[in-house]
């Protein structure tokens, strides 16, 4: 079994770290006690040892950057659970469905085995770009809008969701690509960049760098985005979307 993150998750777990405020936004929903199924993993950061969990992984190289004491880990995909018929109650899946190859069997799969709800951490394709991939990287937009299902897909295999909008703080502690909205020069660290998928998507960008960090030594990134400089976070697209199953 293949994935991504055996190419691209080295190191993964020094930069991606659980964000407390975003982390208490995703369990606000899932009653104490329930058992937790957690799709694409990962390393395990957003793991509540509270909770009875399995976490579920393709990633070999993830898996083997989960702490000593976690949760138990499986390696396979959401599309071909392999688990009984309800046997967890409650689902996670964080920002990981870009990953997944087909949406529809995996919700399905995730319907089969789980008795209550699955809470996911996702973005919205259709909401505008924020500075990084409006100004440097507008691939990136381009293709996530390829790879994130939009809310009305997930209203279609979930009827009874609920959908939250996620402000990100501007000392946001996890990596992904909007967390430095307010730190643009950690972009172009290549210890940054190499724990965002985007990036190790992108087959040159080399041009969006150069840009950035010209417009950094000029100011002109501060001139341009000075009306981000008050805030201490910002809505740049991501969603919790708890979905009930019925």
């Amino acid at each position: 079994m293949s994935s991504t993150y055996d190419v691209i998750g080295v190191d993964y777990h020094l930069k991606r770290h659980s964000d407390p405020r975003l982390k208490t936004q995703i369990y606000r929903s899932i009653e104490s006690g329930s058992a937790i199924l957690n799709v694409g993993a990962g390393t395990g950061s957003y793991e509540d040892p509270r909770y009875p969990l399995v976490a579920l992984e393709p990633s070999l190289r993830m898996i083997e950057q989960r702490p000593v004491n976690s949760a138990p880990a499986v390696r396979g995909a959401a599309e071909t659970l392999p688990f009984r018929d309800k046997t967890f109650d409650v689902g996670l899946a964080l920002l990981t469905v870009h990953h997944w190859a087909d949406f529809e069997r995996a919700a399905l799969e995730l319907k089969r085995v789980l008795r209550k709800k699955i809470v996911f951490l996702t973005w919205d394709p259709e909401v505008s770009p924020f500075w990084l991939v409006r100004d440097y990287f507008p691939e990136i937009f381009r293709k996530d809008q390829t790879l994130f299902p939009k809310m009305e897909d997930f209203r279609k295999f979930f009827p009874r969701c609920s959908i939250e909008n996620v402000e990100i703080p501007d000392d946001c502690i996890d990596g992904f690509l909007g967390a430095h909205w307010k730190r643009p020069e950690e972009y172009l660290r290549p210890s940054t960049r190499q724990c965002i998928s985007a990036f190790q998507r992108l087959q040159n960008f080399d041009r969006g760098l150069e840009a950035l960090r010209c417009d950094l030594e000029n100011d002109q990134w501060y001139e341009r985005n000075r009306e981000l400089m008050p805030l201490q976070s910002l809505d740049v697209g991501y969603r919790i979307v708890i979905c009930e199953i019925f």
